[in-house]
Order: C-alpha cells, then sequence, then structure tokens
C-alpha cells in the first residue's frame, strides 16, 4: 500500500513538473505597470468582457489566453500625400498621441484585436488628413488656415478614434512640404501682401498727423478770430490807460503826457 500510495505520489509530481515546464510560461504572468489584460476562453465562455486584469501577478489556465495591452500614452508619427481642394499634391508630417480607454480593453480586443493600432488608429488618423486638406487650398494649408485646419483634424479623428475606444491625447502637424515652384509663389506672395500692409500702415499714420495738425491749426485760427472779435476800441483804450497807470505809480522817472498818444492815450517820456 505505501508503495502504491508513493508511486501515485511521484506519478502525480512528475506530471505537474511536466506541466510547468511545458505551460508554467502561460500560466504564471506578471502584467507591468500601464498594462491591462483580458481573458479569452475558448472552451468555456470565450472571451471575458466583464473582467479586465491590472497591474501584478496572475494564474491562468493554460487552455486559457491572457491578451495585455499596452495603455500608456503612445505615439505614432506619420508621412503622407494628400490632395488640396484644387487637386495639388501636398506631402504632410503628422504625430498622433493617444491610448486605450482603461475600461474598454475587451471592447478594443473583440473588434480590433492587438493589432489595433495598424488597424484603426493609422488609418483613421490618415482619412481625416486627406479629408480635411482637400477642403483648403495650399496656400491656406501652408500659411493663412493652418491652425484652422489642424483644429479641424483633431475635432474629426478624435471623435471618430473616441468612439472606437481610443483616447486620442494630442495630433501635431510637424511639417507641410509644397513642391519648390508653388512654394516660392506662396511665399512671393505673402512678401508682397506684408509690404503694401507696411504701405498701408505707414499712409494711415502720416494722414491720422496731417488731421492732427490740420485741426490744430484751425483751433489756432478760431481761437484768434474770437480774441479780434472781442477787442473793441474801448477796450483797447481802457488797456492802455490801465498800463499808463501802472507806469506812472513805479518808481522809475518819467514824464507823463496826457492825451498826447495816438487816439487820446498818455504819452511816457523818458524813463531808465
Amino acid at each position: 500500500m505505501n508503495f502504491n500510495f508513493k508511486s501515485t505520489y511521484l506519478v502525480i509530481a512528475a506530471a505537474a513538473v511536466v506541466v510547468l515546464l511545458l505551460f508554467g510560461s502561460r500560466m504564471f504572468l506578471i502584467i507591468d505597470a500601464g498594462e491591462r489584460g483580458v481573458i479569452f476562453r475558448p472552451y468555456t465562455s470565450g472571451l471575458d468582457r466583464e473582467n479586465i486584469y491590472g497591474e501584478g501577478f496572475h494564474v491562468v489556465a493554460p487552455w486559457n489566453k491572457m491578451y495585455v495591452y499596452n495603455v500608456r500614452e503612445q505615439q505614432r508619427e506619420e508621412t503622407m500625400d494628400v490632395l488640396d481642394k484644387n487637386g495639388l499634391s501636398i506631402n504632410m508630417d503628422v504625430t498622433v498621441r493617444f491610448n486605450p480607454n482603461f475600461d474598454q480593453i475587451s471592447s478594443l480586443h473583440e473588434r480590433f484585436g492587438t493589432n489595433y493600432i495598424n488597424v484603426l488608429v493609422v488609418p483613421e488618423v490618415r482619412s481625416s488628413v486627406r479629408q480635411v486638406a482637400g477642403r483648403y487650398t495650399a496656400e491656406e494649408i501652408y500659411s493663412t488656415k493652418r491652425q484652422q485646419v489642424e483644429g479641424s483634424i483633431i475635432e474629426e479623428t478624435r471623435k471618430t478614434l473616441g468612439g472606437n475606444f481610443i483616447d486620442m491625447r494630442a495630433l501635431l502637424i510637424r511639417s507641410i512640404n509644397l513642391p519648390p515652384q508653388i512654394k516660392g509663389a506662396i511665399e512671393s506672395k505673402l512678401t508682397q501682401e506684408q509690404e503694401a500692409l507696411a504701405y498701408e500702415f505707414r499712409l494711415t499714420r502720416e494722414t491720422s498727423e496731417a488731421d492732427r495738425k490740420r485741426i490744430e491749426a484751425q483751433g489756432i485760427a478760431d481761437y484768434n478770430k474770437i480774441i479780434s472779435a472781442s477787442l473793441t476800441d474801448n477796450i483797447l483804450k481802457q488797456k492802455g490807460i490801465d498800463a499808463t497807470l501802472e507806469l506812472s505809480q513805479s518808481n522809475n522817472a518819467k514824464v507823463v503826457v496826457v492825451g498826447s498818444g495816438k487816439d487820446g492815450l498818455p504819452l511816457i517820456l523818458g524813463g531808465n
């Protein structure tokens, strides 16, 4: 009995060792920081949509499979050729930053699988860039409406990816490359526009200065007219008399001849 018991024990132990050697890498799993996992049970319930496995050590039956997803913020850089509103080819370099939604990994796995970046993210970014670029001319994309173009691409891409379990963090247009002759023509036009704006500014400034001087001169002229109209002969005589009285009261030697000046005003003679 003891011999049979020991033999059975040894067989079980040997079988356990074989199982561990063959399936240990699948049974014992560590999910690192910034990762999430979902289990697929092929012989029972299939994909476990209810449970998402977080960081740490996990034991999985060898006939089941754990799919681990990186949920950190990730980045992809894409270079693509797009057509503008007039059919002109434009080369654009775009960077997109994103991460899967933590609590929707099972849905992402069910619909797109572990290759979701190439199946979902990249095609949607390319599609949005092409659609938005087709609404603008090369000049608008390159210079005058670049921010508007970038904003439209971000809005449309975020909406599409957000509806498919992806949180798009940012989308940047790194560079826009045009054919040399088109780029030269646009830059020449922009230079001429800047020169025209500078000339218009100088002209406006000079016009404003001329208006200021004209208003100032008109004010002085109006002032002189008012003063001239208010200085009657009687007022002028009274001013002369007042001035004569002040002079006559000073200590300086003088001779005052009353009624001998112009218009009968006193005449002052002598003095130091």
